[in-house]
């Protein structure tokens, strides 16, 4: 791998920083999701629906000014009572609204980990059920074979895919090479 454009990452601690120092052009994308998932624990039950949707108002905006605005409507509203939430939502900002610069295609496809984590866990259910290897080569293969299967799943690219590389091939320019040869 020579490049990376866009990381799409959950919150392990170093993560991010281990990406930049091998791939300093890459943009960090913490997950929208687990942010969200981690911030509800610290939620009262009875305050989570309210909650989720005045944060869903903060990372569903249109632009990175309207959800800083948002966000601050959020601390309004709910900072007394959860500062320890509103303080993670500052604290990671700047990797939590890199999606905003780009359109909406491209967010839909960044702002969350879900499908990397749903490859992870097809393959952990494969080498889960073997107790030992033989060998590296006997779990590169059984690996190997297992991504096989799950590719015959994979019968669609994402909606629009086209034109969102096309669109990355702007966001960064020279650094995706598309070819528009007919």
């Amino acid at each position: 791998m020579k490049d990376i454009l866009i990381a799409s990452i959950d919150g392990l601690k170093g993560f991010s920083e281990a990406i930049t120092i091998i791939f300093p052009k890459t943009e960090v994308q913490l997950c929208i999701v687990h942010q969200v998932r981690n911030s509800l624990k610290y939620v009262a039950s009875k305050d989570q629906k309210a909650f989720l949707k005045d944060l869903k108002a903060v990372y569903k905006a249109a632009t990175k000014n309207l959800a800083e605005q948002r966000l601050n409507d959020l601390d309004a509203a709910w900072g007394k009572k959860y500062p320890i939430v509103i303080k993670s939502w500052r604290v990671n900002w700047g990797e939590l609204s890199a999606f905003f610069k780009y359109p909406e295609e491209i967010r839909r496809i960044i702002y969350t980990t879900n499908v990397i984590e749903g490859f992870h866990r097809r393959l952990r259910k494969v080498s889960k059920t073997k107790g030992a290897f033989t060998s590296e080569t006997a779990l590169l293969k059984l690996i190997y074979l297992a991504i096989k299967n799950i590719e015959k799943k994979w019968t669609q690219p994402p909606r629009n895919w086209d034109q969102t590389v096309l669109q990355l091939s702007v966001f960064f320019e020279g650094r995706l090479r598309v070819d528009l040869r007919v």
